[in-house]
């Protein structure tokens, strides 16, 4: 009897990815984010978790209200901490520009000084 090993296959699951990455809490939460098309690898809609990322990659996404840019480095083999997870990827999102604020953001932000005198 032979016994299969695991191929050291250098794609992976775009869902599982971004769960190793710790880009999200759960696969299911990641499942849900690529099928709203809020993924896009190498400039396409992903509309499905089972597309397969490699390394070289790059995977435009909006988290959190934030337009994050990673280039994947490698396949994750499980989610450890967040030291082993940023190996996985390198970081090539532009720093944000200052934007104005709303005018909502600026009535919940209050007068830039509040006097406090009686």
């Amino acid at each position: 009897m032979s016994e299969k090993e695991p191929q050291q296959d250098s794609r992976q699951r775009i869902d599982k990815w971004l769960f190793f990455a710790r880009m999200v809490k759960s696969r299911s939460l990641a499942q849900s984010l690529i099928s709203a098309g809020a993924v896009t690898i190498n400039g396409e809609i992903c509309d499905q978790p089972s597309r397969m990322v490699k390394p070289g990659d790059r995977i435009e996404m909006l988290l959190d209200r934030r337009d994050l840019v990673l280039v994947v480095r490698a396949p994750g083999a499980r989610r450890g901490p967040f030291e082993e997870a940023k190996l996985l990827y390198d970081d090539v999102t532009p720093p944000d520009r200052q934007k104005p604020l709303t005018p909502f953001e600026r009535a919940q932000r209050g007068p830039a000084s509040k006097s406090f005198r009686r």
